[in-house]
């Protein structure tokens, strides 16, 4: 037997447990080039075989992730049960135990719950992270996706944010097992909110907003709430039946007219709202009661089966609301965990600051490169991993978290320079300038990563000695141009070649200079956000980068980071 055949044999056999390992850790799909790295990691003799190694990588990475994640997990298990073990003690170590979790044998369930107004940003991933983290990976249990969406009037949902929400969760890797819309629940919550009344826990209300708030800044009780329970059930029907109109009557569940909080005393649990003018934009005007936040979402995470409940501090005051129809319906309560808020500094979160610069036509679009949601992250080139590693590490504090979006930088670096292959790009203004001393035609061979030789080296053809340089970088007496040599400046429009050798450009401290052929250079733009402004960089990029495809991430040298967002226009994401 040769010895390729043997070195494919060891090769597919390592190679197979790495991309396993990838794929199972990152969402079902394994890298090539991570994969490579743990490879000749662990085996560096086989850089000397780098390219029959890719070729066999490369097809055993296609067949695992032709695989799905159960395969995936079930066959990692089988030939490396220690890559599994160790990813689950290295997570279990991120964030601290869920409270009461031992005492449901850890079959935890949660669930995160978007109102669908708008599309997902930074500050909405915490908690989707948070809650499917646990269900799923600390725990063996189940993770939820819930739109609620019954306010069709004040937050009336955009039919479009329901699949914009579905995409945002997807790309981050947060896969739900179930999901729910409550928008089409109308009929349970209807027969909650019965029961409620028939046991004198809750009552339909006719006076004005001007009185109930009167009742509550007083702490009386509302007379309505002293009527009997059969008036109540007769006003409900007639809720329903659409006698009253919009605003002449409310359903009140009974908690205490002094309650130190004005806004628990008896707060309101279903309205009436016309929905003739204002149509829902799944169910029309089929419903015209509709339950509030604190109602549907009570009612549903007990019917659901939901047992914790990991939300932002603004809701602490809406659990002790929604634990009142746990107290009056005899139900257990799931376990509430509050956090803080997470801002990002630098970048626009705020849903009501978007949507009036949307309304206004500052913003382009829900991805404009200037906001934080997570459409326009991900234009810009953040990857999810990034945003896993900032959720992670702030965890559930209660305080509110300031991240710099240094540090949102610094983590996603961590992903993409080992992804993102090196190309030239020259920023205006530019020079056209001649080398002298090399005889056409010239070939130059640019590296493709530094890191790993084995992705080889890009050739550049010249039949004329003319390439464009960046004007500045015509200042030094000499220059070491990519691929090319070392080149001493003659004056501004030629340069001579003195060497191809490295040891000299490293003693001579030669800046390495990233330039485009004259014959076929390509006209490129990178658009960089710089707080409320896109900064637009105009300039030539080498000719293989049209070969690139729509959304790929590259480094241009000396640039940074960007990713190709349409044919000769790219995104910046950082340096």
């Amino acid at each position: 037997m040769c010895w390729w055949r043997v070195l494919e044999i060891d090769v597919r056999k390592v190679a197979l447990k790495h991309a396993l390992a990838n794929a199972v850790k990152f969402g079902g799909k394994a890298r090539l080039d991570a994969v490579t790295s743990k490879i000749f990691a662990e085996i560096p003799e086989l850089r000397r075989n780098a390219k029959e190694v890719l070729d066999i990588v490369r097809q055993v990475v296609d067949e695992v992730n032709s695989m799905d994640k159960d395969q995936q997990a079930r066959l990692l298990a089988e030939i490396w049960p220690e890559a599994l073990t160790a990813e689950k003690r290295v997570e279990v170590k991120r964030l601290p135990p869920l409270p009461g979790a031992d005492e449901l044998g850890g079959r935890v369930v949660t669930r995160f719950a978007p109102n669908p107004d708008f599309v997902l940003h930074l500050g909405s991933a915490r908690p989707a992270i948070l809650n499917y983290y646990y269900a799923k990976k600390m725990y063996s249990g189940k993770f939820i996706l819930r739109f609620e969406d019954t306010d069709p009037k004040t937050k009336r949902p955009l039919k479009e944010a329901y699949d914009l929400i579905r995409e945002d969760l997807k790309w981050l890797n947060v896969l739900w097992d179930e999901e729910y819309i409550q928008s089409q629940r109308m009929e349970i919550y209807y027969g909650v909110a019965e029961e409620l009344i028939r046991r004198g826990k809750a009552y339909v209300c006719t006076h004005s907003q001007e009185e109930i708030k009167q009742f509550r800044d007083q702490g009386i009780p509302d007379p309505c709430s002293q009527l009997p329970v059969e008036e109540h059930v007769e006003r409900w029907e007639k809720m329903l039946s659409g006698e009253y109109p919009e605003g002449a009557a409310v359903l009140r569940i009974k908690t205490d007219p002094a309650h130190p909080n004005p806004s628990v005393r008896d707060w309101i649990a279903f309205r009436v709202l016309d929905t003739e003018k204002s149509p829902h934009p799944l169910v029309g005007s089929k419903y015209i009661v509709w339950p509030t936040y604190n109602f549907a979402c009570a009612v549903d995470d007990h019917m659901l089966g939901v047992t914790h409940v990991l939300r932002g501090e603004e809701h602490a005051v809406n659990t002790l609301k929604q634990n009142y129809i746990y107290e009056h319906m005899g139900w257990k309560p799931p376990i509430s965990i509050h956090f803080g808020r997470m801002n990002l500094e630098g970048m626009i979160l705020s849903k009501s600051v978007i949507k009036r610069g949307l309304d206004k036509k500052l913003y382009a679009s829900y991805d404009d490169i200037r906001l934080g949601t997570l459409a326009a992250l991900r234009r810009r080139g953040i990857l999810p991993e990034a945003i896993w590693d900032i959720v992670l590490e702030v965890g559930i504090k209660s305080s509110t978290a300031k991240i710099s979006i240094e540090k949102l930088h610094a983590f996603n670096r961590k992903y993409l320079e080992p992804r993102a292959n090196r190309y030239m790009f020259v920023p205006e203004p530019v020079r056209k300038v001649e080398l002298v001393g090399l005889q056409p035609p010239i070939t130059a061979e640019v590296i493709v990563h530094p890191s790993f030789p084995e992705r080889g080296k890009r050739k550049i053809t010249l039949s004329q000695p003319f390439i464009y340089v960046s004007e500045k970088d015509l200042e030094d007496k000499a220059l070491r141009l990519m691929g090319l040599g070392n080149f001493e400046v003659v004056d501004g429009s030629s340069l001579r070649f003195l060497n191809n050798d490295i040891v000299f450009a490293k003693e001579k401290k030669l800046q390495i200079i990233q330039w485009a052929p004259v014959e076929t250079a390509v006209k490129a733009t990178i658009l960089k956000a710089e707080g409320n402004t896109i900064q637009r960089i105009d300039g030539l990029a080498e000719p293989s980068t049209s070969d690139l495809k729509i959304g790929e991430q590259i480094q241009f040298v000396r640039i940074g980071y960007v990713k190709k967002d349409q044919e000769n226009t790219y995104i910046y994401t950082h340096d």
